[in-house]
């Protein structure tokens, strides 16, 4: 599924226009944006979670010379499934 498929099925389920359920999902997509630059949690309650992690500076090698390098730190994004979609996809 990609962001047309949803699109479509939002205008559908909700009985908006497929204009309507684009801008809801792209408002949707900013807020969630904002809230992870700013370091907050995002929560949806039995559908999941996403939140930011740091991952530290580290060694790694280049697989075709062998040679080691740094890889830098950077934040990550995670996200952790709730209950509800775990179910839904067991």
């Amino acid at each position: 599924m990609n962001k047309t498929d949803l699109i479509n099925g939002m205008a559908e389920n909700a009985g908006i226009t497929k204009a309507a359920a684009k801008k809801a999902l792209d408002s949707l997509l900013i807020d969630i944006e904002g809230a992870l630059q700013k370091g907050n949690r995002v929560s949806l309650v039995g559908f999941g979670s996403w939140s930011v992690s740091k991952r530290a500076a580290r060694d790694g090698r280049n697989p075709q010379t062998g040679k080691t390098i740094k890889i830098k730190a950077k934040n990550v994004v995670k996200f952790k499934a709730g209950s509800d979609l775990s179910n839904a996809v067991n």
